[in-house]
């Protein structure tokens, strides 16, 4: 920059500076000023008059200086080039000559230059300005990304329109032709650009142009149009660019600065020159936006990955977006054709990449499809396709109100999912469907939270907590509650009064919209409107106080709702940001948690465990059992899956009797894996019906995975062959697990597995915490057998992704494990299932 550049290029004042005699000078200071104060035009027709007025008084400035020089242009490019003059925006020129420069020429085209360069800087404008041949702009546009970036938007002003246009077309010649290396760098300078400012979507001052999801994206998703290797969705693409320059114009005219941050300070003057209420609307605005070109951008850049991916049939690097900036996987994955594809849920198959719907899917009779298909890709670690998006917000009907059991499900499925829960999440709002489904939630979507210690809006800290959350499902008995109060526990900001009181009743609203029993409803109103309460007692109270832990358990009532409590404490504070959570507050949480635990251990004592009765059903079967010796089976079909938007997903409820013997745990639970029919519930229960020894009766409640349940006659015979040792269900369960493609999915928390203390008074009680998957339960029975103990009775419960189980376990005496036993005995089976 010259000294000349740097007197002028920062003044304050958009009033522009007197130009002396430079030609035309004067009036085009005059009548920008006139367009900027007083012409009454906003927007982008303001940006066009702007841009068309400095054309006007560059071509005349060309005119005079050029006096009759031939084989010269000069060029706009960059935004300048694409017409977004803003009031205080730089003007990126280009004087472009044909390279003949011997003679007088050579003396001529600096001369030129000058009598252009100055009046530009008289008036206040900063100018980035550049004098090349053809030849030398390609070799530097080759050389320097943002340069050619810049050229791809070259525009005609003045001179030979020849020369321009032989710029044009040559720089958009070479750029799709060296497409294949130029896009990943972009790609990687977008990348880098986010971790350096951030998300737009969620700062509290954001930067317009630089931060992810601002003006240099939308100018990214331009030059992969113009490579023909992708194009972004358009939907709404062009009204969040429009937006994003209004409010920077406005702050460019408020400041008097050519600043692209939205500083605090400036927001209240912004939004009333705007029109807007206040600045939180203001931001709620950009942050709306934001995620249209943040979301565009994701989309664009997997599809140029498929398209590179698919040029060079080797391997690639898989952008995948987690939050704030992207991290990149690479997989060793050939080229696909279409028709590859590999089913992940009933209705959703992977395709190159992608969650997309099976060929069969019918939205418009499957409510619960959204749901499915955006847990399934969660869980994959995959993305939902845009056009599968866009598909089930067209054609999906609303879900029944409650929700059937099956879609509470899958929203406790793709929130346990963790941090590629977020990518699924966004692509969900980017539709509506997220408020179509959660009508409260439009009331916190994009809300700013006016704190420093807050790091997102008021929706995304949600979303957070909730992935915060997924990795302390393991801590909990309930995790579906854990997940759904992470989701919920902010949802009253935005109302008047408390948002801890507001958020409570909104709660019980959307529990009972989601179909949750009363008592769930109550244990999460609970933990919504206390969601501080931990937090606030330990670091304001005396600990060693009696008062401060009779505070605590007066109001959480049992441990299972403290420990409830004492996660979502944990995964709040650490979804608002570093500031918010520290060893020490940590420290005082747990602490304080921990004699709260004793308090209610204290209270109420161990209790024996009761299980419910027998059913009339297990009963009959017991007794055929034990008379004839021999396993006896029912199978009984739930319902077929019918067009009712209210039905429930086909399934089963599986009913066997036998005379207890080692492995049938194990056997039918891979018997079942091999049929692909996922657990919902199971129970075992220890019968003696007749007096002739025990009989083992095993209830399973049980849905297909995907397509059909497998025939009643087909899964009697194939366990009554597994049990009789005609089938080696391990074997097979390994086999499959060998030809099936291997697909990345999510790292979810390491099981655990504890002893429960006073569970039971006649055997030992192990619970097995752990992330839900094919096969789980057959590998659980195969542990257990191979420690040597006898499953009595188990309780088995698959709740979202996880599945929560109990078994009851005695020694060959038939007594309860001494507790180093018991312990050697969780830590085998935990071994085995990691």
């Amino acid at each position: 920059m010259t000294d000349r550049q740097q007197a002028t290029s920062g003044q304050d004042s958009t009033d522009p500076a007197p130009t002396g005699s430079v030609p035309g000078g004067t009036g085009y200071a005059a009548q920008r000023l006139h367009l900027l104060r007083e012409d009454g035009r906003v927007g982008t027709a303001r940006r066009t008059a702007l841009a068309e007025l400095t054309d006007r008084w560059l071509a005349g400035l060309f005119s005079t200086a050029a006096d009759g020089l031939t084989g010269v242009a000069l060029v706009a490019v960059g935004g300048y080039g694409r017409g977004e003059l803003s009031p205080r925006s730089d003007l990126d020129l280009l004087l472009l000559h044909d390279g003949h420069v011997g003679g007088g020429k050579g003396r001529a085209v600096p001369a030129l230059a000058e009598q252009l360069w100055y009046p530009v800087w008289d008036n206040g404008i900063a100018l980035d300005h550049s004098v090349r041949d053809l030849s030398t702009a390609r070799k530097v546009a080759a050389d320097d990304l943002k340069v050619q970036l810049g050229l791809l938007d070259a525009r005609h002003i003045a001179g030979d329109p020849g020369l321009t246009a032989g710029l044009r077309s040559a720089i958009l010649a070479d750029w799709r032709a060296d497409a294949v290396k130029r896009l990943p760098e972009l790609h990687e300078m977008c990348r880098e650009r986010a971790e350096r400012h951030g998300e737009l979507g969620f700062l509290l001052e954001p930067d317009l142009k630089e931060a992810r999801g601002g003006l240099r994206d939308l100018t990214a998703l331009d030059a992969v149009a113009a490579s023909w290797i992708a194009d972004a969705p358009r939907t709404g693409l062009a009204e969040a660019g429009a937006r994003l320059r209004d409010v920077r114009d406005t702050l460019h005219l408020v400041t008097g600065r050519a600043t692209d941050r939205l500083s605090l300070q400036e927001q209240d003057q912004v939004a009333l020159e705007l029109g807007v209420l206040d600045a939180d609307i203001l931001l709620r605005q950009v942050y709306e936006a934001a995620r249209t070109v943040a979301y565009a951008s994701d989309v664009t850049w997997r599809e140029v990955d498929r398209v590179l991916r698919a040029r060079s049939g080797g391997r690639v690097r898989r952008t995948v977006r987690f939050g704030f900036g992207s991290s990149t996987a690479t997989r060793n994955t050939a080229a696909r054709g279409g028709a590859d594809r590999s089913p992940l849920a009933e209705g959703v198959v992977e395709q190159d990449g992608e969650a997309v719907l099976a060929h069969a899917a019918r939205p418009a009779a499957d409510p619960v499809l959204p749901l499915r298909a955006a847990a399934a890709a969660a869980q994959a670690d995959l993305p939902l396709a845009p056009a599968t998006v866009r598909r089930l917000a067209a054609e999906t009907r609303p879900l029944p109100v409650p929700w059937p059991d099956e879609a509470r499900d899958q929203l406790i499925t793709l929130l346990g999912a963790g941090e590629s829960a977020v990518t699924v999440w966004e692509a969900l709002e980017s539709e509506g469907l997220i408020a179509r489904m959660l009508p409260d939630w439009d009331r916190v979507r994009c809300r700013p939270q006016r704190n420093a210690v807050h790091r997102w809006t008021v929706d995304r800290h949600l979303v957070e907590t909730a992935v915060r959350a997924a990795a302390m499902t393991r801590r909990v008995a309930r995790p579906d509650l854990l997940l759904i109060a992470a989701l919920l526990h902010d949802i009253g900001k935005g109302w008047p009064g408390d948002h801890s009181e507001a958020g409570e009743v909104i709660t019980r609203d959307v529990a009972v919209r989601l179909g949750f029993a009363k008592p769930d409803v109550e244990t999460l109103a609970l933990l919504v409107r206390h969601h501080l309460l931990l937090v606030e007692t330990a670091t304001r109270r005396d600990l060693d106080d009696p008062a401060t832990v009779a505070a605590i358990t007066s109001v959480v009532g049992s441990t299972g709702v403290l420990e409830l409590l004492h996660a979502l404490t944990e995964a709040d504070a650490l979804a608002t940001g570093p500031a918010a959570w520290s060893s020490w507050r940590a420290a005082l949480v747990a602490d304080l948690a921990e004699r709260a635990a004793a308090a209610l251990d204290g209270e109420h004592g161990a209790s024996e465990t009761v299980s419910p009765e027998p059913s009339a059903e297990e009963e009959r079967l017991a007794v055929e059992a034990a008379r004839t010796n021999g396993p006896v089976l029912s199978v009984h079909a739930e319902a077929e899956r019918p067009a009712d938007p209210g039905s429930e997903p086909m399934g089963v409820t599986l009913t066997l009797a036998l005379p207890d013997r080692p492995g049938v745990l194990p056997t039918v639970a891979g018997v079942l894996a091999l049929h692909r029919l996922t657990v919902r519930s199971a129970a075992i229960r220890e019968l003696d019906p007749i007096g002739a020894g025990p009989v083992l009766a095993l209830t399973w409640q049980v849905a297909a995975e995907y397509g059909e349940v497998p025939e009643a006659a087909r899964l009697r015979a194939d366990i009554r062959r597994a049990l009789d040792g005609g089938m080696d269900v391990t074997r097979r369960l390994a086999e499959r697990d060998a030809a099936a493609p291997r697909r990345r999915g999510i790292a979810a928390p390491p099981p655990r597995v504890s002893v429960a203390q006073g569970g039971s008074a006649s055997a030992t009680v192990l619970e097995v915490r752990a992330h839900d998957a094919p096969g789980l339960l057959h590998r659980i029975g195969r542990a257990l057998e191979d420690t040597g103990v006898r499953v009595r009775t188990a309780r088995i419960s698959t709740l979202g992704a996880d599945a929560v189980d109990a078994f009851y376990v005695t020694g060959p005496d038939d007594l309860p494990l001494p507790p180093s036993r018991a312990t050697e005995v969780a830590r085998s089976v935990e071994r085995a299932l990691s």
